[in-house]
C-alpha cells in the first residue's frame, strides 16, 4: 500500500489495476513505511472486487477496484468537511467552475469548449468526471482527484470554488441562479452520497448550506458552442465583481 495526497488529506491505499495505479501515481507522496500517518485508508479486497463483478458482469476488475475506491474516498472526504460532485471542473482566473448534470449532458465537451474559447493553458481541467469539494477556512476548493471517470483529465491542484452550473442540452442559451431548493435538489442528485448512513448524510445537507451562502448555483439551457461559454463566463464572472 502506497501512500497520496488526495485533497489535502493523506491517503493510504492499494492500487492493484492499471487505471488506479495510472490515476493516483501523480497523487503519491510515498511508500507506507515511511514517517506519515494517514487520515484515511482505502483497501478493497479481493472478495468485494470478485463479488462486484458478479453482481456487474459487464465490468473488469480494474473497473471495479476503481469505481469502489472512488465510492470508498468519497464516503470518507465526509469526515474532513468535503464531498465529490458528478461534474466537469475548469479552472479559469483562480476560480474553479463546475459543470454539472445527468450523463449525457454535455459536461466534458462544454468543459472542451472552455479551453478551445480561452485556451488550454488558462482553461484547466481540474478533474473530468469526480472532483472533490472541501470547506477549508469558510472557503470551498476545488480539488482534482485520481477518479476523473473514462478519461485521464485530472490535476493534482485545488482552486477556489466559484460557481457550479447544471446544463441541460437546449437549442438556444440562457442561463438562471437557482433558488435554495432547486439547488439543494440538484446537487445532493449529482454528489457521491452516503444513503445508508444517516450522519454523513447530514454532513453533506450542512456542507451545502454554507456552500450555497457564498457560491452561485445556476442552471445553464445551451447548446454546444461557444456562445454558451461565453454567456456562461460573462453571468458567473460579472456577478462576482459586481457582488
Amino acid at each position: 500500500m502506497d501512500i497520496y495526497r488526495i485533497a489535502d488529506i493523506t491517503v493510504k491505499m492499494a492500487c492493484s489495476g492499471e487505471t488506479l495505479t495510472k490515476q493516483a501515481r501523480r497523487y503519491q507522496i510515498g511508500p507506507f513505511g515511511h514517517e506519515v500517518t494517514p487520515d484515511i485508508t482505502i483497501n478493497i479486497n479481493s472478495e468485494t472486487l470478485k463479488a462486484t463483478k458478479k453482481k456487474y458482469p459487464h465490468l473488469t476488475l480494474n473497473e471495479c477496484e476503481y469505481i469502489l475506491t472512488g465510492f470508498a474516498f468519497s464516503r470518507a472526504l465526509l469526515d474532513f468537511d468535503g464531498f465529490c460532485l458528478h461534474a466537469s471542473a475548469v479552472a479559469l482566473e483562480n476560480r474553479a467552475v463546475l459543470f454539472s448534470g445527468p450523463c449525457g449532458t454535455g459536461k466534458s465537451t462544454h468543459a472542451g469548449l472552455w479551453q478551445q474559447y480561452f485556451g488550454a493553458d488558462r482553461a484547466v481541467i481540474i478533474n473530468d468526471d469526480k472532483p472533490a469539494l472541501r470547506l477549508m477556512q469558510d472557503t470551498f476548493y476545488a480539488y482534482g482527484t485520481p477518479w476523473s471517470g473514462k478519461s485521464s483529465l485530472n490535476e493534482n491542484i485545488r482552486v477556489p470554488l466559484g460557481a457550479i452550473v447544471f446544463l441541460k442540452q437546449a437549442k438556444g442559451n440562457h442561463i438562471r441562479r437557482l433558488n435554495n431548493k432547486e439547488a439543494v435538489q440538484m446537487l445532493i442528485y449529482q454528489s457521491l452520497r452516503p444513503n445508508s448512513d444517516r450522519d454523513k448524510m447530514d454532513r453533506l445537507l450542512t456542507l451545502l448550506d454554507v456552500l450555497l451562502k457564498n457560491t452561485p448555483v445556476c442552471q445553464m439551457d445551451c447548446t454546444v458552442s461557444l456562445e454558451a461559454v461565453k454567456l456562461a463566463y460573462d453571468t458567473i464572472f460579472k456577478e462576482r465583481v459586481d457582488q
